[in-house]
């Protein structure tokens, strides 16, 4: 896993709300996390074979999950 300095947010309670991270360590998140989906749906297409989308609607479908980030 990345190695990361976290510092957190906290309500008056003391209670942890929010994880501030260096971009640098998020920008590696993102990565492993777009690595992880790609693996999810490669495995996914290996038990469903027939369930075969054109190579655009992938692109889209990716991109449009990216941004929900």
């Amino acid at each position: 896993m990345i190695g990361a300095k976290t510092q957190f947010v906290t309500d008056t309670q003391g209670n942890r709300t929010a994880v501030i991270l260096d971009i640098e360590t998020y920008q590696k998140m993102l990565a492993e996390l777009e690595m992880t989906d790609a693996i999810r749906a490669f495995d996914e297409a290996m038990v469903n074979p027939g369930k075969l989308i054109p190579f655009e609607q992938a692109i889209k479908e990716i991109e449009s999950s990216r941004n929900d980030l």
